[in-house]
């Protein structure tokens, strides 16, 4: 049986592809652009887009667990519904959606919002899924790399609540071990929600105090103007976009992204290691630069 990867080119969705394969299963990736397209052998490639209705019945034909994972944009929502419905009608049962957390409680942001229409869509629709809702990317933090080096401030809206942020990598793994879990399991397995946090919570001037640390040199935490966030987002995203980070921004300062108890233990024990923290991701960075 094949595994859809939907959402295949991005980061998280390239990774789980190279972790399915490396585990044995038969993967299917689906693409806007196939010349684009580099993955390891034995992938086959699906040319479609998520409000391509025809393109998508030719990907999902013969297709048993999808992974879905739809990019921020405006109709954000509308290709994930579509998905589903596409997903339903060709027999696939077995999902893994890519949701974010709080995503029922980040009620403004518009981003969140469209992600838990989607879950309770999977829910309703009586999908034997797995819900993954990451926390802020750890990765995120690359935008503002040269700002971190160069001005010797952290500008990211953090604030004090502290976010409990993930490594890709660990995301994208568990990704793939939740598809086979679900590919290979004889009996329908229940819908299950799985929190995807980092091993630390952390604030605003904790992950200042880690770049200094690893940079040997001071930074500040500037990051508590979320309105010039977003102005400063609007330079290279869109309005509409930066605006969705500044609400994003607004709710770190006073909700955090905090993780349940057994969230890191349970991650551990599906990993069968520990989770990646933000020192070796800002170790790396600074080893380069």
């Amino acid at each position: 049986m094949t595994i859809l990867v939907a959402g295949a080119t991005g980061n998280v969705g390239r990774q789980v592809v190279e972790h399915l394969v490396k585990r044995g299963a038969d993967v299917r990736a689906l693409v806007r652009d196939p010349s684009k397209a580099s993955f390891p052998a034995g992938v086959s490639v699906a040319h479609g887009d998520f409000l391509d209705v025809d393109s998508l019945r030719k990907a999902m034909s013969g297709v048993s667990t999808l992974f879905l994972l739809n990019a921020v944009v405006p109709d954000e929502f509308t290709q994930a519904l579509v998905a589903l419905n596409v997903a339903r009608s060709a027999g696939i049962e077995r999902i893994v959606y890519l949701s974010v957390i709080h995503a029922d409680v980040y009620v403004n942001v518009p981003h969140f919002a469209g992600k838990f229409g989607v879950e309770r869509m999977i829910e309703q629709m009586g999908f034997q899924a797995t819900i993954l809702r990451p926390a802020y990317f750890i990765q995120n933090d690359l935008m503002i790399e040269d700002v971190i080096t160069g001005y010797g401030t952290y500008t990211m809206p953090i604030g004090t609540k502290g976010l409990a942020m993930v490594d890709v990598r660990d995301i994208a793994e568990i990704a793939a071990l939740e598809l086979l879990r679900r590919e290979r399991s004889a009996e329908p397995l229940a819908l299950e929600r799985i929190n995807l946090v980092g091993p630390q919570t952390l604030t605003g001037t904790d992950i200042a105090a880690i770049w200094s640390d690893v940079l040997a040199r001071p930074i500040s935490y500037g990051g508590d103007d979320t309105e010039g966030f977003e102005q400063n987002l609007k330079q290279f995203l869109p309005a509409w976009m930066a605006y969705d980070m500044r609400l994003m921004g607004e709710r770190f300062l006073t909700d955090g992204m905090l993780p349940e108890a057994g969230d890191v233990e349970r991650l551990t024990a599906l990993l069968g290691r520990p989770l990646r923290p933000y020192r070796d991701f800002a170790s790396q960075i600074a080893g380069s630069a």
